[in-house]
């Protein structure tokens, strides 16, 4: 039974990371890529503000040590696919989304256990590195590097807004299937007790998705990245892999320091969903999203503006140049001197050299159109041009 649920959990987590990723306009991808400033800033903010938050709360707070222990797994593990999850239903910066879970994922078999290694011997002289299920960790990394390399090929491959849109779908269903089950297996492991804890245990466990979500507005605000790059950093920052803490309290510790070690990521998790879902309905109603504020609550999580944006701005960028030329065109007059008709060239000029996002080239022909009408988009105006018969 533990194998089938660990398959079914990673099938899960596969698609809702593939439909996130194959979400992601390639060429929007490759921008965030080249997108150094929030990239670090979004690494800074993952590995070393959060570990720091967790580390300080064990501090003053003086926790326990299994629950301080557990704390600090939580605050130093690598943020979870949910964050994709989130960033797509309200309509943050998906592409920058997709891009922070692939580094952060990579970074996290070196950072992770170095934070560990240095927090946890400083606070408890506990060495955890030891109890990690680099197993487990590999297989998660596996998937979800998969994931994001096939969604963006798939993406790129296509070349259709309407894929892009199904495959918003797809990775959607998936989250609210993967919510379904995680939460399933975490009732399905007794009693842990999760109510009968001190004042320490609820404040303590708060504290550093509070402290980290206030952090990480004021600096990407202050480095002025844009507002949707705020968000999506905002909640990379603060939602974090549960599952790793999880894991390492069952290979830690025994009878109730176990208990107590489990309850610290379930209610993380349950922190951290609430939290970080009143702030993006926060955002998204101070047009810090993609999504306008002034479209219903049920709009805008159900309508990919990642999508729908990037579709409507490629259609009003695109212009019909008359050739330059003479040689170009071809001009049949009458015996009076007047036009009948001139007859242009639209070949190109010049070829454009191919591009690729490392193995994965960049087309260069047009999009398939999505078939879907923008709801509603913020500060655009959409211009009607009527043409008459010549």
């Amino acid at each position: 039974m533990a194998i089938f649920n660990e398959i079914a959990g990673n099938v899960l987590l596969f698609f809702l990371v593939f439909g996130m990723s194959a979400t992601v306009d390639i060429y929007a991808m490759a921008a965030q890529i080249r997108n150094a400033k929030a990239i670090l800033m979004g690494v800074f903010l993952q590995f070393v503000i959060l570990p720091v938050c967790g580390f300080l709360v064990v501090k003053f707070l003086e926790l326990e040590r299994s629950m301080g222990i557990s704390l600090l797994v939580v605050t130093s593990s690598p943020g979870g696919s949910y964050s994709n999850w989130w960033c797509s239903m309200f309509n943050a910066d998906l592409a920058l989304s997709v891009t922070m879970t692939a580094i952060s994922t990579l970074l996290s078999v070196f950072l992770m256990p170095a934070n560990l290694l240095i927090y946890c011997k400083y606070a408890y002289d506990a060495d955890v590195v030891e109890s990690l299920d680099f197993n487990s960790l590999f297989i998660a990394l596996s998937v979800v590097i998969s994931a994001i390399g096939l969604g963006l090929f798939a993406s790129g491959k296509i070349h259709s807004y309407r894929f892009n849109i199904l495959a918003n779908k797809v990775g959607n269903y998936a989250g609210v299937a993967l919510v379904a089950f995680s939460a399933l297996m975490s009732n399905s492991g007794g009693d842990n007790h999760f109510w009968n804890h001190t004042w320490q245990f609820y404040v303590g466990v708060m504290l550093p998705c509070l402290a980290g979500l206030l952090i990480s507005n004021i600096l990407t605000s202050f480095i002025k990245l844009d507002k949707p790059e705020r968000v999506t950093l905002s909640v990379e920052c603060c939602y974090q892999n549960v599952g790793i803490a999880t894991s390492v309290a069952l290979t830690m510790f025994k009878g109730d320091e176990l208990a107590m070690a489990m309850s610290v990521p379930l209610y993380y998790g349950l922190i951290e969903a609430v939290i970080l879902g009143l702030y993006c309905t926060v955002a998204w109603k101070a047009n810090w999203t993609k999504a306008p504020s002034n479209v219903s609550f049920l709009t805008m999580v159900t309508t990919s503006y990642e999508v729908l944006l990037v579709e409507h701005s490629e259609l009003k960028a695109v212009e019909v140049s008359l050739p330059k030329h003479h040689k170009d065109y071809s001009e049949k007059v009458n015996m009076s001197g007047d036009t009948i008709y001139i007859k242009y060239s639209m070949e190109e000029e010049e070829e454009h050299n191919a591009m690729a996002l490392g193995c994965i080239p960049l087309p260069t022909h047009p999009k398939e159109a999505s078939g879907y009408q923008l709801p509603e988009v913020p500060g655009v105006e959409v211009t009607v041009v009527e043409t008459s018969e010549l």
